[in-house]
């Protein structure tokens, strides 16, 4: 009775305290609960200074340009020199600051295209420039091509002391191609060395440019910088678009940040773009919500809304988690609107010419390495990758990159920005089989390379890619430049003099050839002054042939390659002395051949470890001690005939080493 009297009490004054509660809401009407549930993403409501002076600028006053020059032509101190002008950055700060990773520092070459945006007034007016600082090497022509979306003009940036060299020429035509309008300038003003007039006739007989009114400069002792942005005001078109139109904008590029996920950097076309917003993708059919939007100035700096004519980074929230969700050149909308916005074109894929497999040192970093690769991806589309396995390395990767420099710089980024341990075969191309069907296969594998048997079965004839290389030399290197061309089965297809000292060579050379270092030895025989540029020229029939390595007739799969029948003794040599010096030796013969098809082209032999069973005989005693060693040599054939030769993975390592 007294349990069921305190219960109703209870009931009575939760009653009492929930009409309490109510009357109060009603005559307070300013107070609400509140909540600790995260909120959704919405807006900036706080605007900046700078987001001020950025939104009193009509897109009539936005300029969109990129810096594209041969490599160390001086783009990225340019860079530094506009940036200072415009007070994005202090003066006298790090130098080349738009450098990010450390293998461009080290290097000193620009690798990533990055970007950054600047307000500059003049004549009284602000104006939105945005810039974008491009590679010059010629295995990164795929970040200059993309940078190329975002722009509506181009620096087109000459070395006064060396003149138009191969690049130059390519990036003048992708540009070209691309309907930039290009500003010429002329750099290295200051060194004893510059030929400002011979450098202006070479503009003119290369690509009719007037280089009479290039700006000359020095970007890096800051003359006459000043006199390049009001050029880019003036001569640089201003992008289109209008912002009440449907959003359309061009995915760029992207990285990973482990807190925010897949940071996007976006040219807006058409309308505008804020935190909150739910947009779709074109590619993957996936929808997000915004979670920021902002531009880089010189980092990531949030902004309320982006709009057209802009180039920017978004991220979501909840964030863009696995990186193969940001396809580079994909085109993103409102949600709704996917029926009013037509997709932009997107980027011609890049095909990869170098293929290398990489396996982690120990396999229980194989996830580690896994992440890792992924990462750097990200960053470097123009990477392919695949699945691989080794009986003797393990479970690892095969790789393809755009060229030699390419694929060093991607080993470089593993192992200083994710501290990778890697294993990284020589570089192969792939080639083609012609079947006796005519279908084709093309194989980027030495281990999936066909037996010499099954090749005159089903193979009518095998192919390899050639490259046309354009090489820009000096005329007094021009006996020692065709020489090595020569040596590297290549065919001369034009030799012309574009001016009394400077040559251009025209070679068609396998691709096998250029990925063996032929850059290097380029550099060598003309000390440096050598400048190259390639492209593709498709497959071409040659006689090929599998180079492999066996110990004790036992093949080694991690240690094969194929390549021109004429390089196969040379190379095979240079394979069995050194891995001789690297093999463990056993208690029998080990026989190191190098095996070319069905022909043995060369062979060491790795003495045994040798007991002396003579040593306690009378050295008078002739036919016991032959006896002993006839017994000991038939044990040496037994055990050679049914030992197994366990190769240490650190010998693959050493032998693999550059």
């Amino acid at each position: 009775m007294q349990r069921c009297l305190s219960t109703s009490h209870n009931a009575l004054s939760h009653v009492r305290t929930t009409r309490t509660l109510i009357q109060s809401i009603i005559t307070h009407p300013a107070r609400r609960f509140t909540t600790s549930c995260p909120r959704l993403a919405g807006p900036l409501k706080v605007q900046s200074e700078l987001e001020r002076r950025i939104s009193d600028i009509p897109i009539e006053r936005f300029r969109n340009f990129c810096i594209v020059a041969h490599v160390d032509h001086g783009k990225s101190t340019l860079s530094d020199r506009l940036l200072e002008l415009t007070g994005t950055i202090e003066p006298g700060g790090k130098k080349q600051f738009l450098d990010k990773l450390d293998v461009e520092r080290e290097r000193g070459i620009t690798v990533k295209a990055q970007t950054c945006s600047m307000v500059y007034k003049y004549k009284g007016q602000d104006y939105l420039l945005h810039l974008v600082d491009t590679p010059g090497h010629v295995d990164f022509r795929a970040e200059v091509s993309r940078s190329y979306a975002s722009c509506g003009g181009a620096l087109l940036l000459v070395d006064a002391s060396q003149g138009v060299q191969a690049q130059t020429v390519s990036n003048f035509y992708l540009a070209f191609a691309h309907g930039l309008k290009l500003v010429p300038v002329l750099n290295k003003i200051d060194l004893p060395s510059a030929d400002t007039q011979r450098t202006i006739e070479q503009l003119y007989d290369n690509f009719e440019v007037d280089g009479s009114n290039a700006v000359m400069v020095s970007a890096k002792t800051g003359l006459n910088v000043e006199h390049v942005l009001p050029n880019i005001v003036e001569q640089v078109p201003a992008p289109t678009g209008a912002d009440s139109a449907p959003l359309k904008l061009l995915l760029v590029d992207s990285w990973y940040d482990n807190y925010k996920g897949v940071i996007l950097l976006v040219r807006i076309f058409e309308g505008t773009v804020k935190a909150g917003d739910r947009v779709y993708s074109f590619a993957t059919g996936n929808e997000y919500i915004v979670g920021e939007v902002g531009i880089m100035y010189p980092l990531e700096t949030p902004q309320t809304r982006l709009r057209a004519g802009q180039v920017g980074y978004i991220f979501f929230n909840p964030g863009m988690k696995r990186s193969q969700e940001a396809k580079i050149g994909d085109t993103y909308t409102t949600v709704g609107n996917e029926k009013k916005v037509e997709p932009l074109p997107g980027f011609e894929e890049p095909q990869s010419m170098v293929f290398v497999a990489a396996f982690p040192t120990d396999q229980s970093d194989y996830a580690h390495l896994e992440d890792s690769i992924n990462q750097v991806t990200l960053n470097d589309r123009s990477v392919t990758i695949a699945k691989e396995s080794s009986e003797a390395l393990g479970a690892g990767w095969r790789l393809g990159f755009l060229g030699t420099l390419h694929c060093s710089v991607f080993e470089d980024r593993l192992r200083q920005e994710h501290g990778a341990s890697v294993i990284i075969t020589p570089p192969s191309v792939p080639f083609k089989l012609v079947k006796k069907d005519e279908s084709e296969e093309i194989v980027t594998n030495p281990n999936l390379f066909p037996d010499p048997t099954q090749l005159h079965q089903f193979v009518q004839r095998l192919e390899e890619p050639y490259i046309m290389a354009t090489i820009t030399v000096p005329e007094e290197y021009l006996g020692g430049i065709i020489e090595l061309c020569e040596s590297n089965r290549g065919e001369q297809e034009s030799l012309t003099f574009f001016t009394a000292t400077q040559v251009i060579l025209k070679y068609l050379l396998p691709l096998e050839r250029l990925v063996d270092d032929f850059f290097g030895k380029l550099k060598s025989t003309t000390k440096g002054y050598a400048s190259l540029d390639y492209e593709d020229a498709g497959y071409r029939p040659s006689s090929i042939t599998k180079l492999q390595l066996h110990v004790n007739k036992v093949p080694v799969d991690a240690v094969a390659r194929v390549i021109h029948t004429s390089q196969a003794e040379r190379l095979g040599k240079e394979w069995v002395s050194k891995f001789k010096e690297h093999v463990q030796r056993q208690m029998f013969e080990l026989v190191i051949q190098a095996v070319a098809g069905k022909r043995i082209v060369a062979r060491e032999t790795l003495k045994p470890f040798r007991k002396d069973v003579t040593q306690k005989l009378h050295a008078a005693d002739a036919s016991r001690r032959r006896k002993l060693l006839e017994r000991q040599k038939e044990g040496r054939k037994k055990l050679r005939a049914v030992g197994n030769v366990a190769i240490d993975n650190k010998a693959f390592q050493a032998f693999l080493a550059k």
